[in-house]
């Protein structure tokens, strides 16, 4: 059984319009402002006789423009006026009153869609404070002026019964309020047979273009009722793949919708034999399955799913967290008409609607991508993002992929917050699709990178040449220090002429050094602090002559005696039997470190760069008791 609403097609407004443009076809160059009606197959019938679509007036010459039954703002009218230019206005007369509702009038408040023509010509007529509200939602984030008196008025083509709860919202919120209802009695009659039409049948076509706002409407009231509800433009997109033989089915059209193409729908539908169309069914019905990829056709957009028309006898819903994980207007982003691509992930969600994703299906190729990627061991640059148990996870190509800590540097790094937010070279060094496992490292990459900068840091360096360079490290048997991009060593035997140099040196410390020696091979250089000072020994025999007294001060105590600074560079030793005439065990019981002493000058080696000091030679020697018992026992006689 077949089901037509009596209100279904054209409204008066779209029907003028359309009229207006065919009979002045043979006797004016004609242009549209705008699409005359949302509707296709009009559009490109009118298309092929010579009349064009224009959204700005740069290039008009002897042509009448047809403004259509959405109406346009009033500066539209003041420009073709002003300009001399020739029109034709097929304005609904229901436009054309809310235009002089609001006409000049401050505090206007417009119901319905703020991208809709319609909305936008009304809204060019009014004055200064107009509030565009679609929702209810949006009342509460508007502000108001609560002092003023508001008019309210509404897109012809809007729903009424969201148009009373929004009006509900507003009288809540401003207290001084005319409400003007201005939805077309065409559109109120529609909508109210197509709901009332959609809960008694088995399935409902609503039939209209993808961008027409009243048929989208439609498409929103009957799907309510109706979950086999379906968008069509025409009869031949959706008959016999979405309906048996033995279903009650119900047709409405939007107001755009010519009646040729209502007529052919049910011409088809009704004429088809039984036999015919459940042969012609079976042939056609598309199959899906769980993980297949399709291609739809959208058949409307919320803020929240779009519905796409897969030529199966249910639609497809995409949901927004099945769309992206980003934070997108899907309203913006994604038109009824449009064709996209989806995975089915589950043929019938408990609803009869078949539930996709888009999502996956940007995964799967990302997929791809990081595959090729791996089978290629090509380089590709990713951004730390995260830092997880065992490593981080890096961005690429718009994956996330797990970094082991021992992957992301040329040696193990201790501290991986440094890493946080860097863009990086890294290569896919694991790829299983089954278990979703991806794995990206950078080490072998680190370590060429940093050879690369030192053959480049080697070239630059000869010995001889002066450096200068942060202290990288401190180790048992010296230091090495940063010289930029590759590191250099002062072996302890080179920080300076004496033993104890290494003490005073810490990391972070800035030092100045000679280049002694250069392996390119090995990536090693060679520094030294001693080759920038002169040589201290040179001339220290005429110094430091034996015999000769000096004072020094005590720098090292060790077992043996203790280290005297003559001078920068240069120490003498007393040895511990040289401290004192009596026995010192510790060297620590007598002398403490930076006492000045007198010291005498025993012997100088200067091949072997020695200097041993005497404290005791400058003491005179104490009597034994022997020596002391004599000299009584003479006296005494």
């Amino acid at each position: 059984m077949i089901i037509l609403a009596k209100s279904a097609g054209f409204c008066f407004g779209v029907k003028n319009a359309v009229d207006t443009v065919y009979e002045n076809l043979e006797t004016k160059k004609l242009v549209t402002y705008g699409p005359i009606i949302h509707n296709k197959h009009i559009t490109d019938d009118l298309r092929e006789k010579g009349v064009r679509i224009i959204e700005n007036f740069e290039n008009i010459t002897d042509e009448t423009v047809i403004i259509r039954s959405h109406g346009v703002t009033r500066a539209v009218y003041d420009y073709m006026e002003k300009n001399n230019i020739t029109y034709i206005d097929c304005t609904c007369p229901y436009v054309k009153k809310i235009h002089n509702i609001v006409s000049n009038k401050d505090n206007i408040i417009i119901i319905g869609n703020p991208t809709h023509p319609e909305v936008i010509g009304i809204a060019g007529h009014g004055g200064k404070n107009i509030v565009i509200l679609s929702s209810v939602e949006q009342v509460e984030h508007s502000k108001f002026d609560c002092t003023a008196e508001y008019i309210v008025v509404a897109q012809t083509t809007f729903v009424r019964n969201i148009f009373e709860k929004i009006v509900g919202a507003v009288k809540s919120v401003v207290k001084n309020v005319q409400i003007f209802d201005t939805i077309c009695n065409a559109t109120t009659i529609r909508q109210t047979e197509s709901e009332k039409l959609s809960k008694k049948v088995d399935k409902m076509l609503v039939i209209g273009d993808k961008n027409s706002s009243n048929t989208s409407k439609l498409y929103e009231i009957c799907k309510q009722n109706c979950k086999r509800t379906f968008f069509i433009e025409n009869i031949n997109e959706i008959v016999l793949k979405n309906f048996d033989i033995n279903d009650k089915i119900g047709i409405t059209a939007g107001a755009s919708t010519p009646s040729a193409v209502i007529k052919e729908a049910l011409t088809i539908m009704s004429e088809q034999e039984n036999q015919e169309f459940a042969d012609l069914l079976d042939s056609s019905l598309v199959t899906l399955h769980t993980g297949q990829v399709v291609k739809g056709t959208i058949i409307s957009v919320t803020n929240n799913e779009i519905s796409v028309n897969l030529g199966y006898k249910s639609d497809g819903i995409i949901t927004k967290a099945e769309l992206t994980d980003e934070d997108i207007d899907m309203k913006a982003m994604y038109k009824p008409g449009d064709e996209i691509e989806s995975l089915v992930v589950r043929v019938n969600d408990g609803d009869g609607n078949v539930l996709l994703s888009r999502k996956r299906i940007d995964d799967l190729k990302k997929f791809d991508v990081i595959e090729e990627l791996f089978n290629s061991k090509e380089i590709v640059t990713g951004k730390i993002v995260e830092i997880v148990k065992g490593g981080l996870m890096a961005r690429i190509k718009g994956v996330k992929i797990f970094v082991p800590s021992s992957q992301i540097a040329s040696r193990f790094t201790e501290d991986l917050s440094q890493f946080k937010g860097q863009e990086l070279d890294f290569q896919i060094l694991e790829f299983n699709r089954e278990k979703r496992r991806m794995v990206a490292g950078r080490k072998d990459l680190a370590r060429k990178q940093e050879d690369s900068k030192k053959e480049a840091a080697l070239s630059r360096l000869a010995v001889d040449m002066d450096v200068e360079g942060i202290i990288s490290r401190v180790v048992a048997f010296g230091v090495f220090v940063d010289l930029g991009d590759i590191d250099g060593l002062i072996h302890i035997s080179e920080l300076g002429w004496t033993r104890n140099k290494k003490s005073s040196m810490k990391v972070g410390d800035k030092v100045s050094a000679r280049v002694i020696s250069v392996d390119r091979e090995k990536h090693k250089i060679g520094l030294s602090v001693k080759a920038l000072l002169g040589n201290p020994w040179d001339g220290i025999e005429q110094r430091y002559t034996v015999d000769s007294v000096v004072e020094g001060k005590v720098v090292r105590l060790v077992d043996f005696g203790a280290f005297i600074e003559l001078e920068a560079d240069i120490d003498g030793l007393v040895h511990i039997s040289e401290i004192s005439h009596t026995r010192v065990a510790k060297a620590e019981n007598v002398l403490k470190v930076g006492e000045i002493v007198k010291v005498k000058v025993m012997k100088v080696d200067v091949e072997a760069k020695k200097i041993s000091l005497s404290i005791k030679a400058l003491e005179e020697k104490p009597e034994t008791v022997e020596e002391v018992a004599t000299e009584t026992t003479e006296t005494v006689e």
